[in-house]
């Protein structure tokens, strides 16, 4: 696969410096770190955003988080590895995330309003959608993630 547009920031810099600054608002919206990478991971995955799952599984993996609540994100219902509060976000993540298809139903919300502030909700909200348009324009581009040459396998 070869990207489209080589560098996106380069060839747009204000629409991707606006994206990174709402990107370091929610960075500091108070969050906690593992929930803010679980949530852009499980997005990015719905998504098929290679580039984007690569990105946050690896920052996640740097900041503590354990390899099987990785691995096991897809699963996380059937799991119990996860919080209410996690539980609560991922859902709201995976609602949003298929908005045309659930139109963010008020049981999930009710459950948020469960775990999370006003505050909260709203940052949450502005996280799912901002990791969405990241994959968006990772996908459409065919954003390439970084390849270990111990991570391919011989064909």
């Amino acid at each position: 696969m070869t990207a489209r547009i080589a560098n996106p920031a380069a060839a747009s810099p204000a629409v991707y410096k606006a994206m990174v600054a709402l990107e370091g608002a929610l960075a500091a919206s108070g969050l906690e770190y593992s929930l803010y990478e679980l949530v852009k991971t499980r997005a990015s995955q719905i998504n098929g955003c290679a580039f984007c799952i690569h990105m946050h599984t690896s920052d996640a993996r740097k900041h503590g988080e354990s390899e099987m609540r990785l691995y096991m994100l897809p699963a996380w219902r059937e799991s119990s590895l996860y919080s209410p509060r996690e539980r609560a976000a991922l859902a709201w993540t995976e609602a949003l995330t298929l908005i045309a298809q659930t139109n963010a139903p008020d049981e999930v919300y009710a459950a948020l309003t469960e775990q999370f502030s006003e505050a909260e909700i709203v940052n949450l909200t502005a996280l799912i959608g901002l990791i969405n348009a990241w994959n968006r324009l990772a996908v459409g581009l065919r954003s390439q993630h970084p390849v270990n040459a111990a991570d391919k396998r011989a064909a």
